[in-house]
């Protein structure tokens, strides 16, 4: 067990799909409707419910806010993350672009937009160039359709099936040699300049907070970063990290998955933040724990 002394604000940073919010395809619920949880609309598109979470999740996430800087962070883009409709949402900070775009009450930061606008122009290939590639005569059918996230960076929606032997490891490399990386989530694939990190942009609030101890959720290879510099970090049993068996200290790893992931998540939080207030150091999780400590 890790015992963290902590001094200032607790800060709590968590992704949003998959990890606190779900869609209808990825609750995993196990099929028996009437013992499904009761829950709430997180996210509305064209109309329609698109994302979820429990009517519990919710009601840990408004403590939550209350009691910790809460900082949202994910890779969607301004206008995707502006649909979502959550507790606290909207005021403090707030990561979006996988780290590109850090939020103040709702407005880009302008010291921060300079900062990756520096980083970019001195150590990463154009995104126009990465575009080429994925669409040019490097291109393979499994990328069905190319995307830019606000001009930093590039997804793909892909065939995972069809994707050729070879063809991410070739990818990776023609990245790195650029300055890029490349993460495949699902049936995204993204390329990304590799200044522009989620654990990058949540250092800096922490930074500008004076925040003591850092918790951190995720469920993708994106948020690795974010996992790790956290001094106590959680992830749930379902995404990319879970099918690396991606353990470290301190890391805690949900015995749910699908929604109710979610809930266990954010009352691993609440637990985490209880400790805080008591005044006594916050006794981490062990170094790969199968399931969620109780506090």
């Amino acid at each position: 067990m890790s015992v963290h002394p902590h001094a200032g604000p607790v800060m709590v940073a968590s992704d949003l799909d998959r990890t606190l919010i779900y869609s209808a395809k990825s609750m995993a619920l196990s099929g028996n409707d009437h013992l499904a949880p009761r829950m709430v609309v997180a996210e509305v598109y064209e109309a329609a419910p698109l994302s979820f979470m429990t009517r519990a999740a919710e009601g840990l996430l408004e403590g939550i806010v209350q009691r910790s800087v809460f900082v949202p962070v994910t890779t969607r883009t301004r206008a995707q993350f502006s649909r979502v409709r959550l507790p606290g949402f909207g005021r403090g900070y707030a990561v979006t672009t996988n780290g590109a775009v850090l939020l103040h009450d709702g407005k880009p930061d302008p010291d921060w937009s300079r900062h990756i606008q520096r980083s970019l122009g001195s150590a990463c290939a154009p995104l126009d160039d990465v575009l080429r590639h994925l669409t040019g005569s490097a291109a393979v059918p499994a990328i069905l359709r190319v995307r830019t996230a606000e001009d930093f960076f590039a997804y793909s929606i892909v065939d995972r099936q069809a994707l050729p032997d070879g063809y991410l490891a070739e990818l990776e490399a023609w990245c790195h040699a650029r300055g890029w990386t490349t993460s495949l989530q699902g049936r995204k694939l993204y390329c990304v300049p590799a200044p522009i990190t989620k654990e990058a942009a949540v250092e800096e609030i922490r930074r500008r907070c004076g925040a003591g101890l850092l918790v951190a959720a995720g469920d993708s290879r994106l948020d690795a970063g974010i996992l790790k510099l956290a001094d106590i970090a959680i992830r749930p049993s379902h995404g990319e990290l879970d099918s690396d068996a991606y353990r470290r200290p301190n890391l805690t790893v949900t015995a749910a998955n699908g929604i109710l992931a979610g809930e266990e998540i954010l009352r691993f939080v609440t637990g985490v933040l209880a400790q805080a207030g008591s005044g006594r150091p916050v006794v981490g999780a062990s170094a790969a724990p199968t399931t969620a400590a109780a506090y």
